[in-house]
């Protein structure tokens, strides 16, 4: 864990408390957080590989505004718009498919996904070789730069306009998806997220480290009355007790998210009343290869 701040005793009570937060959590998670006001920024375990499940969808959103320059027609738009605000897994397939090379319809190339990737500096994303979305290898920095980018004010990867619709669907993300880097957030932000799930199987094929293993993965950013930051938090190993409903092991992964997003807003934003978000009565897992 490290923080750096432009004020010193922020950055070192960030750092305890947070690791306090990572200590009481059994699932591995890593973090990235930053807060431009306060130049403040706080990593662990950054640059660890996650399957990324649908926070992807944050990706693919921003290889299509690159694309088309923040044009989009109106199959795009809505199409963008139910990926993003309602996870919509289907729209996040075809828009995958629009942007890649389909030589091999059964193993999409998203070759025009990559170049976004690379304007943006996200060195480490790994996009699946099946073609699959929702087994992207992200990290929690390359998902914050997205995030930077999504908020900031150089237009050198996403013009304003591109920029504003990013923000505008991530903040229209439906009430019972609005959970996890949203906790404890200050109440008068304006606050825009993304998170994904799934769980793998208990398959004889999959890898022990895996089985039966929910990956639960988070990301946001607070922008407006003076508000500029982001946070991102990966978790996996979010272990189903034998004999327990698979929900319990998606319900520690938000658990644990929410656990590091408290203490990171409880210490940068210590006057500010926090969000407490709410969610689904019941998860349904993204499935590894989206239909």
């Amino acid at each position: 864990m490290q923080c750096t701040s432009h004020d010193e005793k922020l950055a070192r009570k960030l750092e305890n408390d947070i690791a306090n937060a990572l200590a009481s959590r059994e699932s591995m998670a890593s973090l990235s957080f930053y807060d431009r006001p306060t130049s403040t920024s706080c990593t662990s375990g950054a640059a660890k590989q996650y399957d990324s499940a649908s926070v992807t969808k944050t990706i693919i959103l921003g290889a299509l505004l690159y694309q088309t320059g923040g044009t989009l027609t109106d199959e795009e738009s809505a199409l963008a718009r139910k990926m993003i605000t309602e996870s919509d897994n289907a729209s996040a397939t075809t828009l995958w498919k629009q942007l890649s090379d389909l030589t091999n319809p059964k193993k999409p190339n998203p070759v025009k996904v990559q170049e976004f990737l690379d304007k943006a500096g996200m060195d480490n994303t790994v996009l699946d070789k099946e073609g699959v979305w929702g087994l992207t290898q992200v990290t929690a920095e390359d998902q914050a730069k997205l995030l930077r980018i999504f908020t900031g004010d150089d237009g050198s990867v996403l013009g304003s306009k591109s920029r504003s619709i990013a923000l505008e669907l991530m903040n229209h993300v439906q009430s019972t998806q609005r959970w996890g880097a949203t906790a404890g957030a200050p109440l008068d932000s304006v606050m825009h997220v993304k998170n994904g799930w799934l769980q793998r199987s208990q398959d004889p094929d999959v890898d022990t480290f895996d089985k039966g293993d929910w990956k639960v993965n988070s990301m946001a950013a607070l922008t407006e009355k003076g508000y500029d930051s982001g946070l991102v938090v990966l978790t996996e190993n979010n272990r189903v007790p034998e004999g327990h409903p698979a929900k319990e092991g998606w319900d520690y992964g938000i658990d644990t998210i929410e656990t590091i997003s408290r203490s990171i807003y409880r210490d940068v934003y210590p006057d500010a009343g926090g969000y407490h978000p709410s969610r689904a009565a019941t998860a349904a897992a993204e499935p590894p290869k989206p239909e």
